[in-house]
């Protein structure tokens, strides 16, 4: 059995192609992965933070077109959908679960190739993705206000000199078929890079319509694009210019009565996307001393949200049951541009007698979302408005990274943030919000060996407040305040076995307070209040363990768990129409298993085949932080193999769910159904079922 060259790397549970050092050798060779979840890059193993990478040979193998078919590879990471894919993040038990017509104030972070797309998780599609980071716990000095849980961070596939070329097509059950084609390489010697890659995704969905006689009201239609150059403008100058384009057609008609796959909605819904997003970056090397960097973004998005309130039960259907029609529609524009300068030190800029790297930056950003809300509910009445959220971030930031000795380093950074919110709308409601915020990290790493490395850190995430814009609601429900925590978080990266296995474990302790928190209410027959407040306090703590061992050279075991203990300690809800109190103190925190696990092998029977499978899954938690229906905990199988032939064609048979398990995504508790006196009961959206594929692919 021949060693293995070059370390493996411990991404929490990585179902990666190991790359194959020669057709007719067994020996496999994996590299260290870079990660870029500090200013500086460095490699998973050697970064302190308890992060998970998928790279594109994983995301392949599953056939995966969206982050949420993906995302259970991370421990203590969940998704809500209330959409047609999962959009809404949550890491340990933070993060936003819906949006319908308030403004969304995320937790959980989203930056694709650079470009903030946090409110955005629709955009999260995976061909000629590179790379995906998902950082766990607040990442206050460097994403501010929307990383007070933790970060996602998705890398497009980089130019190249050599000319590369990658097509693929692929067919699956359920009318799935997809295209794709990405091409990159010199175009100008020396100078110019570029790349481009374009992808379309087709699908009739998971639902039938047994009103309409349809199977494909939850249909999936979706359209990337993207495009990189890279300018080597001098030898000290490097320009990036990157473009994405989604155009997103989806159907949502997800919900029905009896929590089946069969509805009958009779004006199924829309969750659509065209956006246009850019993204210019410069890295200079100023001197010796300095490296100074910029990053210029632009987004711009038209998203369209709707969906049958009455899931078909009115009057055209069964009006001797009710005469109750109910159709929601919420358009938004958004509109972002940020600016991101900083100065790094290189080895000659350190300081305090030569111990010292150092980074300092600015940022702002400006969001505006323009919303129009056509809200019908029948005989209950009719909403019809249109409004304005605009936002501003400025922020200054920094961090000292300093070598008290050879092994142990000391990190200290920090970010302070001014925020600026102004909302206003057609029904007269004017509303306004500002506040100082700030973050940091104080934190030590020892490198006790070369394959030993433990860190500890105490970190204060934050994120900003913001508006409710109900018209019901009591004036001092319009607004609330920022949320911050405190965690302090410790954990070691190791390599045994002459690099043969990596293990990462890291617990953590958070006392999270002004925890901001969505409430909700039935305010009349199918209609609610939904609103966020102030929780007075929470305390999210756990464990999360990743290993991956290459126990032979054709054999190799993949494995992660999180472990998550997040309630409230002091939370009571308030119904504004009935004046009831709810006391949740000592509550589950919503959308929070307490357990989350992956287990995963690889095989390789010859330098041709690679043969996966993986088991994944999560405890059962609470939908909602406003009432008590709960998701079934569950476990997916999920399998492939991969079929090389020669260096250029490879085809990839594919199945998540393997078994069809049937498992939700979001739920609701309320009485909707005519046909039982709209008694409250738990109504739930299903996660897909089994679905299996062939995908072929080409590589030049």
């Amino acid at each position: 059995m021949k060693p293995i060259a070059k370390p493996l790397s411990l991404i929490g549970l990585l179902l990666s192609t190991p790359v194959l050092a020669a057709e007719e050798e067994e020996t496999h060779e994996l590299s260290e992965v870079v990660v870029s979840a500090d200013f500086r890059p460095s490699s998973a193993q050697k970064t302190a933070v308890s992060l998970t990478e998928i790279d594109k040979e994983t995301i392949e193998s599953r056939g995966a077109q969206h982050l949420e078919e993906v995302l259970n590879l991370a421990p203590n990471v969940n998704l809500a959908s209330g959409a047609s894919r999962g959009q809404f993040f949550q890491i340990r038990g933070m993060g936003q679960r819906s949006q319908f017509s308030a403004p969304l104030n995320p937790s959980v972070g989203l930056v694709i190739d650079g470009i903030d797309f946090s409110r955005t998780g629709g955009a999260a599609t995976l061909f000629d993705i590179d790379a995906i980071e998902i950082l766990r716990g607040p990442q206050g000095t460097k994403f501010g206000t929307n990383g007070l849980a933790g970060t996602i961070n998705m890398r497009s596939k980089e130019p190249t000199k050599a000319f590369e070329m990658h097509a693929e097509t692929g067919i699956a059950e359920y009318n799935t078929r997809n295209f794709g084609a990405a091409v990159g390489g010199t175009l100008v010697e020396d100078k110019l890079l570029g790349r481009a890659s374009i992808y379309t995704h087709k699908s009739d969905g998971y639902m039938n319509n047994d009103f309409l006689n349809r199977d494909n009201t939850q249909n999936q239609d979706e359209l990337t694009f993207r495009g990189k150059l890279k300018l080597l403008a001098t030898d000290d100058l490097t320009v990036d210019l990157s473009y994405v384009h989604l155009d997103i057609n989806n159907g949502y008609d997800a919900f029905t009565f009896d929590n089946s796959r069969n509805s009958l909605s009779d004006h199924p819904g829309k969750d659509k996307q065209l956006t246009n997003a850019f993204a210019i970056k410069t890295n200079w090397q100023a001197s010796d001393a300095v490296v100074v960097q910029s990053e210029v973004t632009y987004l711009k998005s038209d998203i369209v949200y709707s969906y049958d309130a009455d899931w078909g039960f009115n009057g055209q259907f069964a009006p001797a049951l009710s005469p109750y029609i109910g159709f929601e529609r919420f358009d938004r524009k958004r509109e972002n541009y940020s600016f991101d300068f900083r100065a790094l030190s290189d080895k000659a800029g350190r300081i305090f007698n030569d111990s010292t790297d150092w980074t300092i930056g600015l940022f702002f950003i400006d969001q505006d979302e323009a919303f129009k809300q056509d809200s019908d509910f029948g005989i209950f009445g009719a909403t019809r408005r249109k409004g304005d959220y605009d936002t501003q971030n400025s922020a200054i930031y920094g961090q000292l990274d300093t070598r008290l000795t050879d092994s142990l380093t000391l990190i200290t950074g920090g970010r302070v943030e001014y925020f600026k919110a102004k909302y206003d709308d057609t029904n007269a409601l004017r509303l306004n919000k500002n506040e100082m915020l700030f973050g940091g990290k104080l934190g030590l790493n020892y490198q006790l060996n070369k394959d030993q490395l433990l860190y500890t850190s105490l970190s204060r995430g934050y994120k900003s407040g913001g508006v409710n814009n109900d018209g019901r609601l009591t004036l001092n429900q319009r607004i609330f305040d920022a949320e911050y925590n405190v965690t302090l978080e410790a954990g070691v990266k190791s390599n045994w076995l002459d690099n043969r296995l990596n293990t990462t474990l890291s617990v953590f302790y958070t006392d999270r307070r002004n925890a901001q928190v969505k409430n909700s209410f039935e305010f009349g027959v199918g209609q609610f209040v939904d609103y966020v407040d102030n929780a007075t306090s929470a305390t999210h703590k756990g464990a999360e363990f990743a290993a991956d061992w290459f126990i032979t050279d054709q054999m190799r075991l993949l494995a992660s768990l999180g472990l998550l203990d997040a309630t409230f300690d002091k939370r009571r809800f308030v119904n504004n129409v009935t004046g009831q109190t709810v006391n949740y103190d000592g509550r589950q925190v919503g959308h929070a298993p307490s357990y989350t696990f992956s287990l995963g092998t690889e095989f390789y029977p010859s330098s041709a085949w690679t043969i996966r499978t993986n088991v994944e899954g999560k405890d059962s938690f609470y939908f909602s932080d406003s009432h008590n229906a709960k998701s079934n905990g569950y476990a997916l199988v999920n399998a492939s193999a991969v079929y090389k032939y020669n260096k250029h064609w490879k085809m990839n048979i594919w199945a998540r769910n393997l078994l069809d398990k049937d498992y939700a995504t979001r739920g609701f508790f309320f009485g909707n159904n005519p046909a039982n006196g709209y008694t409250q009961e738990k109504y739930v959206q299903y996660a897909e079922p089994r679905v299996a594929g062939v995908t072929v692919s080409y590589d030049y």
